[in-house]
């Protein structure tokens, strides 16, 4: 299972929300291009990054230091957060963006979803934010009436080939992970499924590749030091 480092960016800061709450976050660096170079030095290959104020506003706005990013640390990334049309994700796949998650439009737009999956493949990771298994939009103000499991399902249909799973409930709170809505989802789709939110301990991790599940995205733990990121590298290997 791959343990992927995250780093969410409001104002080009690394920051970490308390249940997705913008009011409640805690500033962990001044220096996210430092912060991406510590977890690549503990073994990450991959990182994990939300552009917050994109996901607020409708599209990217921390670009600068993403870039700054890849540039100079070379690690494969990750990318959500206001990414709403075809162009702005070819944008980012050209910027050297090796996986761009699509949230809000999956909901809102399954037809242009279903064409994005289509046209970018494997490029593409179609991230459900759930609260009490209802899907939750842009940058989780906005409440649905749609349980994540069955938008999971309408999206394999139209081509989804990765989806990553949040329980916004759990997020930023150190307990564990939603390990019954994660399995079913597991059990649910033919395709990778990729976990986040609670995550904070070594067995968490443990359990969840037990589970199933390709990855797991681990972000409070790691600024806390409750999870030691080389540590669960090397046992998840």
């Amino acid at each position: 299972m791959d343990v992927i480092p995250a780093i969410d960016l409001i104002n080009g800061k690394c920051v970490r929300l308390f249940q997705g709450d913008y009011s409640k976050k805690t500033v962990y660096s001044d220096d996210p291009v430092a912060v991406a170079r510590r977890w690549q030095e503990a073994g990450a290959s991959r990182l994990h990054i939300v552009d917050l104020d994109g996901a607020e506003k409708g599209n990217p706005q921390n670009l600068p230091v993403i870039e700054r990013i890849l540039k100079e640390t070379g690690l494969r990334v990750e990318l959500g957060g206001g990414i709403r049309t075809e162009a702005t994700i070819a944008g980012l796949l050209d910027l050297g963006i090796e996986r761009v998650i699509l949230g809000t439009i999956a909901l809102e737009q399954p037809e242009l979803t279903e064409r994005i999956c289509h046209r970018f493949g494997n490029a593409i990771v179609i991230g459900i934010d759930a609260r009490d298994g209802y899907v939750a939009t842009h940058g989780w103000k906005k409440e649905s009436s749609v349980k994540a499991v069955d938008m999971a399902k309408d999206l394999a249909a139209r081509g989804m080939k990765r989806m990553l799973y949040t329980d916004i409930k759990r997020d930023g709170t150190l307990t564990e992970p939603g390990y019954d809505a994660i399995s079913l989802l597991v059990q649910s789709l033919d395709i990778p499924v990729i976990a986040a939110g609670g995550i904070s301990a070594l067995e968490h991790l443990r359990r969840l590749a037990e589970l199933g599940v390709e990855g797991a995205v681990v972000g409070k733990a790691l600024y806390t030091g409750d999870v030691n990121l080389k540590e669960a590298i090397e046992a998840l290997k």
